[in-house]
This record gives structure tokens, sequence and C-alpha cells, in this order.
């Protein structure tokens, strides 16, 4: 491929645009309902767009008085490239398993690391004492969630012999079925399922945005442009990380009419499962989801990799 190519592919196919425009409805389905579920009749399908050209186009970016500019903005700006990467590299090998790179996997884990760590950085830039602490719990957060969602990703790795390309996982599923349709692999699923209603954070992990509370924590500095950049890393990694999930245990997208209607609907019970969990559990506290991911979720984590080295 010559570099237009890849550029095509990383800023509109299946990069950027086609990620935010995804996202954003993912991100409508969500709102739509969870209104339902209320009572409440919910936003048009249009709304999220119209959010972000709003934040986009017409409100004023302001920047607090003595933070550092380049931290500040910067950081929006790194999540958003690191989010639409991964789900360039995901999406692309996805459909595609013989194009990718050794050691892949990895690269797109330590990818996924940057937008939460770019939201903490914001925060702490802000100097404002409630994003600071919406950072802090964002910091602790993500060491709590990390360690159980690595054991998770190594049951594929395991199964499909040990293998660190994502190609490769993807290739032994169509050979060998579903890694899902095993029982370490279920389970595994099960725990990465919990670890990405974190690393997304939806409700009950929400507790480092907690509008209630901090008001937005580490985005209540942000506005405009910059808080729009930020709405739009949140809506490219909420098709990234499922996509990843479905590369990893559902044997990725088939490139044919019936594979991709069959990967449409395997992303919408994905997200619909996250739906059910934000609507049915209430918001814990920051100590309370440390204990439950270094808990029984890295219980579970260490039971599927268990059972994966015993070949089931």
């Amino acid at each position: 491929m010559k570099f237009p190519a890849y550029m095509f592919a990383f800023l509109v196919f299946p990069g950027f645009v086609f990620s935010a425009v995804a996202g954003l409805m993912a991100g409508w389905v969500d709102r739509k309902v969870t209104a339902r579920l209320q009572w409440r009749v919910g936003p048009p399908w249009y709304q999220n767009f119209f959010d972000i050209l709003k934040l986009l186009l017409y409100k004023e970016t302001l920047i607090p008085r003595g933070v550092p500019k380049a931290v500040f903005l910067g950081m929006p700006a790194l999540g958003l490239a690191a989010a639409t990467l991964v789900s360039t590299i995901v999406l692309i090998t996805s459909g595609m398993p013989k194009i990718g790179f050794i050691g892949d996997v990895i690269v797109v884990v330590y990818l996924m690391l940057i937008p939460p760590i770019t939201l903490m950085l914001g925060g702490f830039a802000s100097a404002n004492s409630l994003a600071s602490l919406g950072a802090s719990r964002e910091m602790k957060l993500m060491l709590s969630y990390e360690l159980p969602f690595i054991l998770a990703l190594a049951v594929p790795i395991m199964k499909c012999g040990y293998v660190i390309r994502l190609g490769d996982i993807i290739a032994y599923q169509r050979l060998h079925g579903d890694i899902f349709a095993s029982l370490s692999g279920g389970i595994s699923f099960f725990v990465m399922l919990l670890c990405i209603q974190a690393k997304l954070g939806f409700v009950p992990f929400d507790m480092p945005e907690a509008e209630t509370e901090l008001m937005g924590g580490p985005y209540i500095e942000y506005s405009g442009k910059a808080l729009a950049i930020f709405k739009l890393t949140k809506a490219v990694m909420t098709v990234a990380i499922p996509a990843f999930m479905i590369a990893l245990y559902l044997g990725g997208i088939k490139l044919t009419l019936d594979g991709i209607v069959k990967a449409v609907i395997k992303y919408i019970l994905i997200l619909t499962a996250m739906i059910i969990i934000k609507n049915t559990n209430p918001r814990v506290r920051i100590d309370q989801a440390v204990k439950f991911f270094w808990g029984i979720v890295m219980v579970l984590a260490a039971v599927s990799l268990v059972l994966a080295f015993m070949g089931r």
C-alpha cells in the first residue's frame, strides 16, 4: 500500500471518520436505551453530532490562568491520535488478518493506555482541585483494571499457540472455532467486558467523571474544541475496544456481506451488555472498584488462565 492509502485508512476508513461516526451513533443508542428504561423519550439520532459541532464551531476554548498550555491542549489531541490508531489497526487486521505485524496485540494494549493517561495529565494540568481529584481516581481505576485485563488477554494468546499477532489469533479461530465458545474463553471474555466498562468510564465505574460529585472531574476546565476532542476520543474507543474483543474471542470480521452483518450483530450484543451493566448498577466508590477488580475479577481472570493452560 502507498502512503496516501495509509493516510486514508487512518483519517477516513476505518480510522478517525468512520470510528468517530460509529462511536457517536453507539453513544446515541446508549442514551436512547437508557432513556427508554427511565420512561423518557431520549434524544434524536443526530443529537451527539450536533453537540460535537457546537463545541467545535461555536464554543470558545477557555484556558485557565497559569496552566501549562502545551499539556492542557496537547493531551486531548494525543489521546485522540492514540484511539484512532487503535481503531485503525484493530479494524484493518480484523477484516484482513494477513495484514499486521508481529506483536501488534502488545502495541494495541499499550496504545489503549494512552487515552486514560492523557485524561489524567489533562486533569492534573487544569489547576483545579476537582479535576485533580478526578484524575487521581482515574489513575487508581486504571491501576485496578489493567492487571485483570492483561490476564484475560493472555487466555486467547495461550489458546492460539502463544501468538502475539492479532491476525494469527483470528486465523486460528477461523480454523478451530471461536475462543469464546470454550470455558476459559467465556470466563476471560466476561472479565474483559468488565474491564472495558471501566476503560470507557461507564457506570458503575464513572467515578473519575462523577458529574453529581465532581462536575466532570478531569473535564471540568475543558471547553470548546478541546472538550470536543475528548468526547471524540471516547466515541472512537467505544468502537475500537469492542472490535478488539470481537477479534480476540469471536473470530474477527469476514469481509463478506454475511460476515459484516454478523460482526455488526456481535458489536451490538457487546454494546447492549455494557448498557445493561450501566443501567442496572449504581456508581461505586473508587475503593470499592479497586477491591472489585483486585478481588473477584482477578480471581476469575486467574481461573480462566488456569483453564486455558489445561486446554479447556
